[in-house]
């Protein structure tokens, strides 16, 4: 009986401190984790996500020409990816602000492989759970943006029944419809339309 392979999991590093970077790959070294890109600013890991496609990102939050965390509202834009804040403290006012900008799960500095193992499981979870949300999400957009419905009062003339239009013109019923919903007209004639404007062909199709 064979044993299953195990999938790497594939990470970008993105951490300006050279010593924190090679501390935290050596310990992810032979561990299910690989490193397969490594940043030294926002800019190069937003780069390097577009091009990898990682798992998952592990990101430092001070870093020269872009931050952390705007790096990650715009891989969370571009290129949807789990992301793990690394930062030296963690404030309430921080936490609130990375999750908008699309961080899943936060690191302490320096980090232990117990910490990066939870960190990362939550992280990924948690995107999951995100990019399922937007799956529901868009796909409620659609059917909405496909379903017209009338809704209120609509003013109708009394007399020739067409009705008052957004810009105060005046059309018939059948017009309005094709417009303002998906339906469709179909003509035909009543009973009683049928009696009053073509008397004789009501009268052949009486049934005694």
């Amino acid at each position: 009986m064979s044993i299953p392979t195990v999938q790497p999991v594939r990470l970008v590093i993105a951490e300006d401190d050279f010593l924190v970077c090679e501390e935290i790959k050596r310990i992810l070294r032979n561990t299910v984790y690989e490193v397969v890109g490594e940043a030294g600013n926002g800019s190069e890991a937003i780069r390097l996500v577009l091009e990898l496609r990682p798992d998952v990102v592990l990101m430092d939050i001070r870093m020269p020409e872009m931050d952390g965390l705007e790096a990650s509202r715009r891989i969370t834009e571009e290129c949807p990816t789990p992301i793990v804040i690394m930062t030296a403290y963690e404030a309430a006012d921080l936490v609130e602000t990375a999750s908008r900008a699309g961080v899943a799960a936060f690191l302490t500095k320096p980090p232990q492989l117990a910490e990066i193992d939870r960190a990362i499981t939550i992280a990924r979870a948690r995107h999951a759970d995100l990019m399922e949300l937007r799956r529901v999400n868009d796909e409620l957009q659609a059917a909405l943006a496909e379903i017209k419905t009338l809704r209120g009062i609509l003013p109708m003339c009394s007399y020739c029944h067409k009705i008052r239009a957004e810009d105060d013109s005046w059309v018939d019923v059948a017009t309005y419809i094709y417009k303002n919903t998906e339906a469709d007209v179909s003509h035909g004639i009543c009973p009683d339309c049928l009696r009053e404007h073509f008397p004789k062909v009501h009268a052949s199709m009486v049934i005694d």
